[in-house]
């Protein structure tokens, strides 16, 4: 890094300006370098670093080389940030931020054999650790844009995977070496930054290659067989059709890989869409066991909107929950508790559906600690070790008592919590 690293934040679209003609080019994004970042980032953390060197009892003048730190790394869109009162220049109304954490930093001292942690971070997940890199008025769908504004950023980080930073750290200059982990993507973004389809698709796994009908019929057994280098060799296939197949073929040879990855991405469940999209789910069933649904075939719409109604007027009556338009966190961690459980139970009319009910949510939250904690080993070891039996009792009861609702059709989250966390 250049001595005069304090570059301070530039145009996000560096270069790219000529080809961005419907909005004035200075106001669609901006960013650091990201070296400089980084930088700046270690240079915040120089007082825990050299305290680290310390507690772990290392001589810091001998401690030059083998820095390691692991960085991770996030993006997601932001909704609507539209001016309230017009007057500003014409941009999307939508942003995305890409940033970073600094997860841990080790050092491998001249003979040892073991890397000694001497930074870890407490709180991971906590807007005190996440340092933005880069701000865009963009629409996280609009791949052609996307692409163009974070392209810099891929070609950044590709170079520093090969080299060393070195930097003056409590007066000596050390060497570090950066390993960058992408991990705080949700699905959608992974979907268009891997190049797969989009979420309805009938693969509908980031992780693996099942499609929708598969994940029902075999609900818990599923790995991880998805990786970037992975897709990138799919893509190809899917662009040049070596074996000039047919679209349908094609497509089911390549898993629904149909655009050029991007920006690699680790394998990761993002735990609040896990906790939303289930949610959703546990309300619709709540609504189809209110209405006997498992006794009927196809009700009228107007039937099901009455058992939403009467969902509705007993979880505000009983839980103080409002209805929401589109379930969001704070209403899906209301909703899945044992009290909504036997206050929607109040509700249904036949003893053994209930039972079956209220074993459903006692698993599901045997088994939420898991993908809600950061580290689960240290902090629900109980509930990881009964992680697999718990995921696959309810799966059974899922494709038994509630088999009217998966034949053959499962959500994705419900996909990922049962087949992926353990």
């Amino acid at each position: 890094v250049s001595s005069s690293w304090n570059v301070g934040i530039i145009n996000g679209l560096s270069g790219w300006t000529v080809s961005v003609d419907d909005v004035p080019a200075d106001t669609i994004a901006r960013r650091f370098r990201y070296d400089v970042a980084l930088v700046s980032t270690l240079k915040d953390l120089e007082e825990d670093i050299m305290e680290g060197l310390r507690e772990r009892g290392l001589d810091d003048s001998t401690c030059t080389s083998g820095f390691t730190v692991v960085v991770k790394e996030s993006c997601d869109g932001m909704g609507d940030v539209s001016e309230k009162h017009g007057g500003g220049p014409a941009v999307p109304e939508k942003a995305v931020r890409f940033s970073f954490t600094v997860m841990s930093i080790t050092v491998q001292a001249e003979g040892e054999e073991e890397a000694v942690t001497i930074f870890q971070e407490q709180k991971p997940n906590s807007e005190l650790s996440c340092r933005p890199l880069c701000l865009m008025f963009v629409d996280e769908s609009d791949h052609e844009m996307l692409t163009a504004i974070l392209g810099p950023v891929v070609a950044e980080r590709k170079a520093m995977k090969e080299s060393r930073l070195i930097l003056s750290i409590g007066g000596l200059l050390r060497s570090f070496r950066f390993y960058f982990r992408g991990t705080g993507y949700d699905e959608k973004m992974v979907r268009e930054l891997e190049g797969l389809e989009a979420s309805g698709s009938t693969y509908i796994c980031t992780l693996c290659d099942s499609t929708r009908a598969e994940a029902s019929q075999n609900m818990v057994l599923h790995s991880i067989t998805r990786s970037h280098e992975e897709n990138l060799e799919r893509y190809e296939i899917w662009r040049t059709n070596p074996f000039s197949e047919s679209a349908d073929e094609l497509r089911d040879r390549v898993k629904g890989v149909s655009a050029k990855p991007f920006m690699e991405t680790q394998p990761t469940l993002d735990a609040l869409h896990c906790d939303i999209g289930n949610a959703t789910e546990f309300y619709k069933i709540f609504q189809d066991e209110i209405g006997e649904m498992y006794q009927k075939n196809n009700p009228p719409r107007e039937e099901r909107r009455r058992w939403r109604s009467i969902l509705d007027k007993q979880l505000r009556k009983k839980l103080k929950l409002k209805p929401v338009m589109r379930m969001n966190g704070n209403y899906a961690r209301r909703l899945m508790t044992y009290e909504a459980v036997k206050v929607v139970c109040e509700l249904v009319p036949s003893e053994e559906r209930r039972k079956a009910l209220t074993e459903l949510m006692e698993l599901y939250l045997q088994m939420k600690p898991v993908w809600r904690s950061t580290c689960p080993a240290r902090d629900c070891p109980d509930q990881l070790c009964r992680y697999s039996f718990n995921s696959q009792r309810f799966a059974e009861l899922l494709s038994t008592t509630f088999k009217y609702r998966y034949e053959g059709k499962i959500t994705n989250y419900l996909h990922k919590t049962l087949a992926h966390v353990p």
